[in-house]
């Protein structure tokens, strides 16, 4: 799969390391930002990305800010489309008692690229029976 990029940003775009799943998004800013307890914010990175047909790319949140710091991306995982051709942002918001801040530059979330299928939809009046049936939220346990 290639993915195209315009990067009008100063930071890079790659994986941290042979293995890495997700490539990191960094915070395309003049100045630092300071997320307030339960705020959220819409972070420019300075990307603009072509996916093939049949992919998409997911931003994710970085589980160290996430740990430490209750730093999430709001719609995780976010959805961009194969024909969305608009800058990369991130929805950041901090799920903490605590000012956070967010300065040019820093790491911000992941970015993943996978493949999709698209399903055929077939309205039915039922559908088939299964063990589980309704059984929905904690059904199954703990």
């Amino acid at each position: 799969m290639k993915l195209k990029v315009v990067n009008k940003s100063p930071y890079d775009l790659n994986y941290a390391t042979v293995d890495s799943a997700g490539m990191d998004l960094h915070a395309n800013i003049q100045d630092e930002m300071i997320i307030k307890p339960l705020q959220r914010v819409l972070i420019p990175t300075g990307l603009f990305i072509e996916l093939e047909k049949g992919y998409e790319a997911m931003v994710r949140p970085r589980s160290g800010m996430a740990l430490k710091y209750g730093i999430s991306v709001l719609n995780t995982p976010g959805t961009i489309d194969a024909d969305y051709r608009g800058e990369v942002g991130v929805i950041l918001v901090n799920l903490s008692n605590e000012d956070y801040s967010i300065k040019p530059g820093d790491r911000i979330a992941q970015m993943v690229i996978n493949k999709y299928e698209k399903a055929t939809i077939e309205f039915v009046d039922q559908l088939t029976d299964t063990e589980r049936g309704e059984g929905g939220f904690g059904h199954s346990g703990k």
